[in-house]
Formats: C-alpha cells, sequence, structure tokens
C-alpha cells in the first residue's frame, strides 16, 4: 500500500494555515464590535453604528460562498494545494491592508467603502480556506480516522479566535484615544507577519492521494459545480442547513458578546476577552474528544448530540451573563465552547463522507460557507436589533435555539458514506 506524508507534515499543513486564515478573519469581527463602529461610522447613532459595523462583518460572509465555488471548482479540477496557498495570500493580503486604511475623520465615505471591499476580498479568500484544509487531512486518512484528521482544521477556529483575541487584549489597555488612534491596526498589521509564516508551511503540501488518483484516471469533473448539483443536491441543501448552528453558537460569544456584554452588562472590555480565551482552551480540547468518538461511533450522531446541546444552551448562557458575574459568565462561555467543539470535532469527518471526490471539494466548502452565512453573517446582526427592539436577551436567545433546530433536524436526513474507502492513503504515523 501506498505510503503518505508524516502525519506531523498534515497536521501543519491543515492546522497552522486555518489558524492564520482564522486569526485575520476573527479580528475584523472584534474590531467589529469594539472600534468600527466609531471610526467608520461617526455620523451614526451607537446602536446604527454597531449595525452598520456588524454588516460590514457580515459582507465577508457573502463573499464565503462565492469564494467556495469558485476555489471548489479549482481545487476539485486542478489540486487542493495551490488553492490553499490563494487563499491564504488573499485572506492575508486584505487583513493587512485593513489595517493601513485611513478613517472616515480622514477621508470620509471612501473609507467605509473601503472596509467593505477589502472585507470581501478576505471574505473570498475565506470561502475556499477550510474546504482545502480540511480535505488535504481527511484524504491521507483511512475512513476509521478521518474525523480525528478532520480537526485538525478544526483547531484552527478557536485558535484563531484566542491569537485575535490576544492580539486586541495586548493592545486593549492602551488609552482609548491611542487605541483608536493607532492601537486596533496592530492586530491587523502584524497578519503579514503570519501569512509568511503559513506561505512557508503550505509550500512544502503535497496534494491529497484521492485526488491524485482521480486526476491520473483523467476522470477529474469538468464542471464540478453542475455535477455536484446533479448527484448530491439532497446532501448539499441538508450539508449547508446542518452547518448553521456552529457559527450561530461561535458568533454570539466571540463577536456579539463583545458589544452586549460591555454596553447592556456593564463588562470590561478586557473581562470578556479573557473570558473568550479562556473558553478557546476547553473548545480545542472538546474538539478532540469529539472527533474520536465520531471515528468510533460516526461522525452524524455525534454532530446531531452537538447540535442538541446548541439547541438547550442558549437560554442559561444569556441567564449567566445577565448576571453580570464574571464566574457565571465563564461558565456560559465555557459551556458554548464545548457545544461548539462536538460539532467540530465532528464536522470534518461527517463532510467529507458525504460527497465523493470528483466534487469535494466545492461540495464540503459550499455547504460550510452557506452555513456560515447564515449562522455567522445574520447573527450579530439580528441580535443587536432584537436587542434594539425589544430590550431583552430573551428573543436573542430564542432566535440561536431556532438556528440550532434547524442544524439538528437537517443533519439526521444526511446521507453519509459517499467517500469510497479505496480514495484513501494512510499516513506515517
Amino acid at each position: 500500500m501506498k505510503s503518505g506524508p508524516p502525519k506531523k507534515g498534515i497536521f501543519a499543513a491543515s492546522f497552522v494555515g486555518t489558524s492564520i486564515e482564522w486569526y485575520d478573519y476573527y479580528i475584523f469581527g472584534t474590531a467589529a464590535a469594539l472600534v468600527f463602529g466609531t471610526l467608520f461610522y461617526p455620523e451614526f447613532s451607537s446602536v446604527a453604528g454597531t449595525l452598520a459595523a456588524f454588516g460590514t462583518f457580515a459582507v465577508g460572509f457573502i463573499a464565503r460562498p462565492l469564494g467556495a465555488a469558485l476555489f471548489g471548482h479549482f481545487g476539485d479540477r486542478l489540486g487542493r494545494k495551490p488553492m490553499l496557498v490563494l487563499t491564504l495570500v488573499l485572506t492575508g493580503g486584505s487583513t493587512f491592508l485593513i489595517g493601513l486604511l485611513p478613517t472616515y475623520a480622514a477621508i470620509g465615505v471612501a473609507a467605509p467603502l473601503l472596509l467593505v471591499v477589502l472585507r470581501l476580498i478576505q471574505g473570498f479568500g475565506v470561502g475556499g480556506e477550510w474546504g482545502g484544509a480540511v480535505l488535504i487531512a481527511t484524504e491521507h486518512a483511512t475512513p476509521k480516522r478521518r474525523a480525528i484528521y478532520g480537526s485538525f482544521a478544526q483547531f484552527g477556529v478557536p485558535m484563531g479566535v484566542l491569537t485575535s483575541n490576544l492580539a486586541f487584549l495586548a493592545v486593549s489597555g492602551l488609552p482609548d484615544d491611542d487605541f483608536l488612534s493607532w492601537g486596533w491596526r496592530i492586530p491587523f498589521l502584524f497578519s503579514f507577519v503570519l501569512v509568511i509564516v503559513g506561505f512557508l508551511v503550505r509550500s512544502k503540501l503535497e496534494d491529497a492521494p484521492a485526488f491524485e488518483k482521480v486526476k491520473k484516471q483523467n476522470k477529474v469533473s469538468k464542471v464540478p459545480f453542475v455535477e455536484l448539483l446533479k448527484q448530491h443536491p439532497r446532501n448539499l441543501v441538508l450539508g449547508s442547513l446542518a452547518a448553521i448552528a456552529p457559527p450561530a453558537v461561535g458568533y454570539t460569544v466571540t463577536v456579539y458578546m463583545l458589544t452586549y456584554g460591555t454596553t447592556e452588562v456593564g463588562y470590561e472590555r478586557s473581562t470578556l476577552l479573557m473570558l473568550i480565551m479562556s473558553s478557546t482552551i476547553l473548545w480545542m480540547i472538546t474538539i478532540v474528544f469529539a472527533a474520536l468518538l465520531s471515528d468510533r461511533f460516526g461522525s452524524k450522531l455525534v454532530y446531531a448530540i452537538g447540535a442538541f446541546t446548541g439547541v438547550v444552551w442558549p437560554f442559561p448562557m444569556f441567564a449567566l451573563v445577565n448576571t453580570g458575574e464574571v464566574g457565571l459568565a465563564m461558565v456560559a462561555f465555557m459551556v458554548a465552547a464545548v457545544v461548539q467543539g462536538i460539532m467540530a470535532g465532528a464536522q470534518g469527518g461527517l463532510f467529507t463522507e458525504i460527497f465523493g471526490v470528483r466534487v469535494r471539494y466545492s461540495g464540503i466548502s459550499i455547504a460550510y460557507q452557506i452555513g456560515g452565512m447564515i449562522g455567522g453573517a445574520l447573527t450579530p446582526i439580528i441580535a443587536t436589533a432584537l436587542y434594539g427592539a425589544y430590550g431583552s436577551s430573551t428573543p436573542l436567545a430564542l432566535y440561536i435555539t431556532g438556528l440550532c433546530l434547524v442544524s439538528l433536524a437537517t443533519v439526521v436526513g444526511l446521507k453519509v458514506g459517499r467517500g469510497s474507502d479505496s480514495e484513501a492513503v494512510p499516513v506515517n504515523d
């Protein structure tokens, strides 16, 4: 049997690059919650400015399915490796340029327009990232180890949250004038260094053996998206809906809570950043256990369990945060991290198994990004609007519960086992 690359090389290629991509993506969310409303939409009221900043944040999600379709097309035709390098450069480059942007006070309306353009580019690059990072790992693994290898890419999400919040925590102690003037820019400019590291790691990649086999046999799909719609329409729709729950819970904690917790409950900005960072450790630990359980009992079952926890947790989570007690808020965020970790640990293996290799990059990328757009882009905006209308966290919790219920219902209908066991080439442990 053909031997693949060492496991540590696959882990580095999948985890390191994805962590950098999500660092780039999440620092925008943190900045949207903390500074963008003031710097780029100063003519608005505080609520309207926050909504506008979250709207700019949401623009990146709109671009993500488009990026998923384009990078998925070429990833299924040309290979996973070149797409992963290109997505890294696009995302990191746009993030760096955001750090150089003049504000509204300097160039007027051109400032928010440029911010939107760069956010679109950033989202476009992220759109093709997750699918390629998952496949570069899972397609090197045997079917019985797909979830644990798929989890390599999943670590990148909490790591991106951790590092982005660390970056903002490092500058959050500055006086407000300094923070608003130049401090917020440092996390964005630091992306340049991270992109160089990620490029060096990914330039050493070997393409996925499952794809190489299809390419060698001249069986590459000419138009993967069309083939995907013809052969996997049910799984594409159900997979997209199943993918809503993780970002719905995740962006509520990592983005919306930064605004809600500081302005409505009264927590210190640095306190919330520390709570979020602390919860990411448990998030990553849960991913490992969920992936191991997925390889033993099935990714579909474990993912469904995670979605169920997403249904029941939003009401207790807001109740704990609303107390204003740091310890109780920590419990709220920690359990939310477990909720996300269960689904994340199962998701890589599950999504790999619901599409055939000829259209797999397109399928898992589009499904993941559509779910992210619904669950992630809209949640901070709708949560802000709901609280502004009702002055209560109850409608917010109900909304998140509803999104997770949709994912729970649809994951049950997914048909798994699309990937042939012969498509995988084991790695050297």
